[in-house]
């Protein structure tokens, strides 16, 4: 009682000096206050607050598994040894936390139902007052690092545990950091999913079952013999196994500890399952089946697949690599034999939160289910969850794991009986997917809209390159002069919103070697995380030169770090036809209007160069819609507290031809080809063979990708006949599918059958019907069946009559 009456004693302590002293940030983050700040911008801008620190916190780690369990250090701020840490996360789940004998206090992650950045408040008294905030990063178990969780060793075996040849003992091991503690327990808990499937009564929850092993040394290993679950135990098929300190009472909410991934609980299911696995997942494969068919239909809201791989690789804004099938990490597709790479589109469908999942092979073909255990498959849920998160079946990755994985085990992996889940979660095929259009900035400053018009502009200041009105999406650029002595300009940063979405901005780096990425003027790390879902976004980096940001809409924007310039590439679907208006033109299909001004007139000569630089021009920003972070004394004088456009920067507009400049072979060598005169301009006069060179590269790269999102038209897939076979198994333009029957069986209709440019199969339907060997043979048994009946019923009735007849006649002579 004494420790805590004491920690809020020098709370207020605390408070009261800050408060004399000036302005204080307690309950204030975030905010820009009279006499000094207490936003985040406020350490590069010198102007903080005396207490910023203290009580806007950063930590460390910053993210965790959404298991929760994490311990995390808050930095910078100083507690005393008797303060009594309690941790609040959105509001309402609180963890017991603490100090460490340095004097650092410490907070434990809860257990969420959603991924994504989650406020938090920090108590010292107990939770009397919270006064100290920051955000945590909640992450999706799969696409967290190994080395923060426990992982089980040949975690097929785990999953597969009991069925035929699959036995013996089963190992984990964890990082001991995870856990600090000298003993700790190895808990099994189990998910599950109650009430009427989507109603507000449709919940899903984690439970502790039971313990596999109390005061285990934490030496991190474990290993065990599993036996079958008792008593209802067994009826939890989905879960993960927690190691925590011994100290925790069985089953202890939000404690520090390691989780493994979730998984199928094969290894601990009933006797029943050991003994007929097969027979056991078939009942659960037709139960499964039976509430399938009561299930709202969600087939026809979730989009179609791209094409082809080239497609679904360069569809950015859409769809997303599936950790589960990569080709860049030597396509290890599990669930998904004879596929070499798998994405899922990124958004969620709007109603039910069902998700798409799109395969396909080493020729690029896409893989279905109807010719392929391997095939692509939709999703009821999709396995990264969906906002607004929580509840099923947008609970990331156990909503998914319910309804679509454990089912495919019992149905297709435990038993022999795919036919049951393919028949709901048939593939999709490509014949409505439209592929996105794509626009590009790169070099010093060189423009590709969306139409295909080519342009430059070297304009400095803050520029509109895409806004949608319709869409509520806005881009932002900025530019500055490639250096001191040039008359030429390159993007330096790139500033986007969708609606309500947050704001991120994505800019050079002082050195100009990386990209900075910042989150509403927060700049963000991807020290532990290449993945972010964000309100209205979510933000993919796998290095330092390489972000994407993508929006519900489907709009993807990616943005490259090439030679000290920024190469960034916008996609749009179909839906933004005729919605947008900026630098990067107005996607209407029709490149003679691409160029418009903010005004409405559309530029008359777009080989005129001045006319082009007044067209740019129009396009600055205005100061109440600018998107970008001031957060430096050169970026307020140079763009915030001056006109957005500067009209006292005069580019070089054309290209000097001179011979005698010592640059001019350099650029005849590397400047060849397409783009050929972007190149020219950034080497003779942006005055730099190595920016010219990233934008040959880049002009080159747009023209790939312009190419691998060609539509492409499909003629659907083509099933084979009865009694007969296929071979083939692409279905777009130009391809051939030969059918052929079975012995005793003759081909009528087409034996080859081509996918043509309208879409149709070429020839006649193909059937097989018996050949006339078979049918003569099938009629003369028939005919012989009759005859013998006719046969066998002449002699009963004969010989009844005969019986009759003797009957009578004794009766005649007894009388």
């Amino acid at each position: 009682m004494m420790g805590r009456f004491t920690a809020v004693i020098v709370a207020l302590l605390f408070s009261c000096i800050s408060s004399t002293s000036g302005q204080t940030c307690e309950k204030n983050c975030g905010k820009n206050l009279d006499s000094c700040s207490c936003h985040t911008t406020c350490t590069s801008l010198a102007n903080c607050c005396a207490d910023y620190k203290e009580y806007c916190v950063d930590i460390s780690p910053y993210s965790g598994s959404l298991f929760g369990g994490t311990d995390f250090i808050i930095l910078d701020a100083s507690f005393e040894t008797a303060s009594e840490i309690e941790c609040r996360f959105n509001g309402n789940i609180s963890t017991v936390g603490y100090v460490d004998d340095g004097g650092t206090g410490h907070c434990i992650s809860p257990l969420l139902y959603e991924t994504g950045w989650i406020p938090f408040e920090i108590s010292s008294d107990n939770g009397t007052t919270f006064t100290r905030a920051g955000t945590w990063l909640s992450v999706h178990t799969g696409k967290l690092d190994s080395k923060f969780k426990a992982i089980l060793d040949n975690s097929t075996k785990w999953q597969y545990y009991g069925t035929p040849n699959v036995g013996g003992t089963l190992e984990m091991t964890w990082n001991t950091s995870l856990v600090r503690a000298e003993k700790v327990n190895i808990e099994l808990w189990g998910y599950r999913e109650t009430g009427e499937p989507y109603t507000e009564y449709w919940l899903g929850e984690w439970h502790y079952l039971y313990s596999l092993a109390k005061d285990h040394p934490n030496n991190g290993s474990f290993s065990f013999l599993p036996k079958p679950a008792e008593n209802s135990f067994s009826s939890s098929e989905l879960g993960s196994v927690r190691v925590s300190s011994s100290s925790h009472p069985d089953g202890m909410w939000n404690v520090q500890a390691a989780w493994t991934e979730d998984h199928a609980l094969a290894w601990h299911l009933e006797e029943n399952f050991r003994k007929d696995s097969a027979g056991w997942a078939l009942d659960k494969c037709l139960a499964w089946d039976e509430l399938e068919n009561q299930l709202p239909n969600f087939l026809s809201e979730i989009i179609d697949c791209p094409c082809t791989l080239a497609q679904a690789r360069a569809d950015t804004g859409r769809f997303h690599t599936d950790y589960g099938c990569d080709i860049e990490k030597g396509s290890v597709c599990t669930y998904h034999p004879g596929s070499v790479h798998c994405v899922r589109a990124i958004q969620a469908s709007p109603k039910y939160g069902a998700g798409q999942q799109c395969c396909y092979d080493s020729t690029g073909a896409q893989v279905l289910t109807a010719d392929s255990i391997g095939g692509s498959t939709p999703d009821r849920a999709h396995d990264w969850g969906s906002p607004p998160y929580k509840k099923p079946p947008r609970i990331p990755g156990q909503s998914h794991w319910i309804y679509d994985v454990l089912s495919f085990y019992y149905c297709c992996l435990w038993s022999d009986n795919c036919h049951y889940y393919f028949k709901h979660r048939p593939s999709s095929d490509c014949r409505r997917y439209k592929s996105p259009q794509s626009a590009v900035v790169f070099g010093d400053p060189h423009f590709i809209t969306f139409d295909g018009t080519s342009y430059s502009f070297n304009g400095k200041g803050e520029y509109t390159l895409v806004t949608s009105a319709e869409k509520q999406l806005t881009i932002q650029g900025r530019t500055e002069p490639v250096t001191e002595t040039t008359n030429a300009t390159k993007l330096s940063s790139v500033a986007m919103r969708e609606a309500s979405s947050d704001i991120i901005e994505v800019r050079l780096v002082s050195g100009n070697s990386d990209l900075e990425v910042l989150l509403n003027q927060k700049t963000l790390s991807f020290t532990e995380q290449t993945w972010m879902d964000l309100y209205g976004a979510f933000l993919f980096s796998p290095t330092s030169t390489n972000v994407t940001v993508m929006f519900p809409s489907g709009a993807g924007v990616e943005v490259r770090q090439r030679e000290g310039t920024m190469t960034t590439t916008v996609l749009l679907p179909e839906d933004f036809k005729d919605a947008t208006l900026g630098l990067l033109g107005k996607m209407n299909g029709d490149a003679k209007d691409d160029l418009v001004f903010s005004n409405g007139s559309v530029v008359q000569n777009s080989s005129n160069p001045e006319e082009l630089f007044s067209f740019g021009a129009s396009w600055a920003i205005a100061n109440e819609s600018a998107l970008f972070t001031y957060d430096s004394e050169y970026l307020l004088e140079t763009y915030y507290r001056a006109p957005r456009h500067d009209t006292s920067f005069i580019p070089v507009f054309l290209v000097p031809e001179s011979p005698d400049d010592p640059l001019a072979n350099q650029a005849a060598t590397i400047c060849s080809g397409g783009g050929s005169q972007f190149c020219r301009y950034d080497i003779l006069v942006g005055r730099s063979p190595g920016i010219g060179n990233a934008t040959r590269m880049s002009f080159q790269s747009h023209v790939s990708l312009v190419e691998d999102l060609k539509p492409v038209l499909s003629c659907g897939w083509l099933s084979p006949p009865d009694n007969g076979k296929k071979e083939g198994t692409t279905y777009l333009q130009g391809a051939k599918v030969r059918l052929s029957c079975n012995e005793g069986y003759n081909l009528k209709g087409s034996a080859v059958r081509l996918c043509q440019a309208d879409g149709q199969w070429s020839g006649e339907e193909t059937r097989c019907v018996a050949s006339s060997n078979t049918t003569g043979i099938v009629a003369g048994s028939v005919i012989g069946a009759l005859t013998l009946i006719v046969i066998i019923t002449v002699i009963v009735l004969h010989s009844r009559k005969r019986k009759r007849k003797d009957e009578h006649s004794a009766e005649t002579e007894s009388h």
